[in-house]
């Protein structure tokens, strides 16, 4: 099993950016998705973004959509997010994901592997 350690959270303006990291450890990282999550006070948790093993496809909520980033590192076995453009609805916790294989999927229950979290908080 992958464990994963994000970073990167924090306090931002509306408009501003930040850049959200996942460490992970294990020999396996390079073959499974990747993805982050979000869970918001009193909603569930949300698929935002993944990425293929590879690294050449990913995919993206249309809620972020053209304002967020996903890329991963396979030789540092890290995955990152880059947040622009940030507005106020972005708030929650954020959470890296690690599936059990290479496919692409977007529901929570099929993440075998989770980090902590991380706070993103956007004023307005």
């Amino acid at each position: 099993q992958v464990q994963l350690v994000e970073s990167g959270g924090g306090l931002v303006q509306a408009g501003g950016s930040l850049r959200l990291s996942c460490a992970a450890s294990g020999r396996t990282f390079s073959s499974i998705y990747m993805a982050w999550f979000r869970q918001a006070p009193g909603k569930e948790r949300e698929f935002i973004t993944g990425i293929s093993p590879s690294g050449a496809n990913t995919h993206y909520a249309d809620s972020v959509k053209g304002r967020f980033t996903i890329s991963r590192d396979n030789a540092k076995n890290t995955v990152n997010l880059q947040m622009n453009s940030l507005k106020p609805e972005d708030t929650a916790v954020y959470y890296c994901a690690a599936r059990g294989s290479g496919i692409y999927y977007t529901a929570p229950a099929g993440f075998a592997s989770w980090g902590q979290g991380t706070q993103v908080t956007v004023s307005s």
